[in-house]
């Protein structure tokens, strides 16, 4: 059985320090490390070793999307072949325009797919454009779809660690 290392206490205080985003500064890793009283080599360090042990998974920008104006967002569904979908949503998570592709196990009868791919545009005829161009992709792989579009704005964040101890 293979267990996952607690993190030390400066693991800690910088997953506190982070997990709310870098701060927007032009060197967010200097203030970060001034703020733990190490250098930015340390904190680069620290990050970069739990990536690579996975207690963390990434580290990357999360635009706004409605702030840059894209507030149509359609999530995709599409019932594929299941023989082909790790091919099939290697290609459409590398459009340009989709932010989130990934399998999902059916629910049948009532829910007959498999392959999800969120896309964002500008306005509903953009994004319904873009699914078109998934289904001439997916081509005859693809036996039914749909598209999901967002009615609200919810607020989503991951696991947050508490200051307390």
């Amino acid at each position: 059985m293979t267990t996952t290392a607690l993190p030390d206490e400066f693991d800690r205080r910088l997953i506190i320090a982070t997990q709310a985003g870098l701060p927007l500064v032009p060197r967010p890793y200097d203030l970060l490390a001034e703020q733990l009283g190490v250098s930015a080599e340390v904190v680069k360090a620290r990050l970069a070793a739990m990536l690579e042990s996975g207690r963390i998974r990434r580290i990357g920008a999360v635009p706004n999307h409605y702030a840059i104006g894209y507030t149509a967002n359609g999530m995709s569904v599409w019932d594929v072949d299941d023989a082909h979908i790790a091919r099939l949503g290697e290609t459409i998570g590398k459009l340009d325009f989709v932010t989130h592709c990934y399998e999902r196990p059916r629910a049948l009868p009532d829910w007959p797919y498999n392959l999800f791919a969120m896309v964002h545009g500008h306005d509903r005829a953009t994004v319904l454009a873009h699914i078109d161009e998934i289904a001439a992709l997916l081509g005859p792989d693809c036996r039914r779809h749909d598209v999901l579009f967002s009615t609200a704005i919810l607020k989503k964040t991951g696991l947050r660690i508490g200051n307390d101890g």
